[in-house]
């Protein structure tokens, strides 16, 4: 099973999208499942208030984890990663038309972008190169 179809096997479990992303690639990262889930738990739903995509808010806290210097480094290495951020949030935002999380739904024009499923597919895809 790939990473990305882990992380679909996850949302179709019950996890949030974000979770699903975390969660999928928490090992690559360091973290053990169960803090990836905690972490990630409200980020879901785009943060509970259907902002930001929940997939792409994951793919975001990895890039975090993988970037970041730590408190050895603080504020060093900070810059980089919100570019890393920005590049994971445009390239999503190219193949979806949006990275918000209504938006994608349809929820208020009726005209579904991409599915939860394809929203994690796609944030997966874009995250491996970051990782790997």
């Amino acid at each position: 099973m790939t990473r990305t179809e882990k992380a679909v096997s996850l949302h179709d479990k019950g996890y949030n999208c974000a979770q699903a992303i975390v969660c999928a690639y928490a090992d690559l990262v360091g973290l053990d499942e169960q803090t990836a889930y905690k972490v990630s738990e409200a980020f879901g739903l785009g943060m509970g208030q259907m902002e930001v995509c929940g997939a792409v808010s994951g793919a975001c806290m990895l890039a975090g984890m993988k970037n970041s210097g730590g408190l050895e480094n603080v504020g060093k290495t900070k810059g980089e990663t919100y570019k890393i951020n920005r590049a994971v949030a445009d390239e999503f935002k190219q193949m979806n038309k949006s990275v918000i999380c209504r938006e994608l739904k349809g929820v208020e024009n009726g005209t579904v972008l991409r599915t939860c499923t394809g929203c994690i597919e796609d944030a997966a895809k874009i995250i491996e190169k970051y990782l790997k």
